[in-house]
């Protein structure tokens, strides 16, 4: 059984980990290395960090949102991120998490959750369409991968987006 919270400071050495090992794989993200909790915790919303933890209480996964901007006409957008300890893949961690996220971002106002995704994390892209999000768009050649399989080299993301219709929203 499967439950998620919220994360708490207690919790960064796993989530660090999970971190770690998603930057490693090269799938989920342009970073080179974790932040340090000071710096997560200053650029994560406190109401948008969750922990999904396994039986024994061990972290299995996360996911947190950022606001996307600090002017007030944006106050109801984030942007979002969800990892999977490598060792936890494929057991719906995944989308227990994104739910409960947008669960969470509902309470709080939130109208549009959005996120970057590399085009070849297709686990990524089925969950998210699963859940409700649009692919919006395309960036081409955005940036360079630091680690992973594709270090070096330029790589597009693939834009999804989910708008709520509970918060004064409605899908376009």
């Amino acid at each position: 059984m499967i439950a998620t919270r919220r994360l708490e400071p207690a919790d960064w050495p796993q989530v660090e980990r999970i971190y770690a090992e998603g930057i490693e794989d090269g799938e989920a993200t342009f970073e080179a290395a974790t932040p340090a909790w000071e710096d997560f915790d200053a650029g994560k919303r406190a109401d948008l960090r969750l922990v999904a933890v396994d039986e024994a209480g061990a972290v299995v996964g996360w996911a947190a949102a950022s606001a996307v901007s600090a002017r007030a006409a944006y106050r109801g957008v984030v942007e979002h991120s969800v990892y999977v300890a490598r060792a936890s893949r494929g057991r719906g961690i995944g989308r227990i998490l994104l739910d409960a996220l947008i669960g969470a971002a509902e309470e709080a106002g939130v109208w549009t959750i959005q996120s970057s995704i590399f085009p070849e994390n297709a686990a990524s892209l089925r969950l998210h369409e699963a859940a409700g999000f649009r692919v919006v768009g395309r960036r081409e050649a955005i940036a360079t991968s630091v680690r992973g399989p594709h270090a070096g080299r330029w790589r597009d993301t693939v834009l999804v987006e989910r708008r709520s219709t509970r918060n004064g929203r409605e899908d376009p």
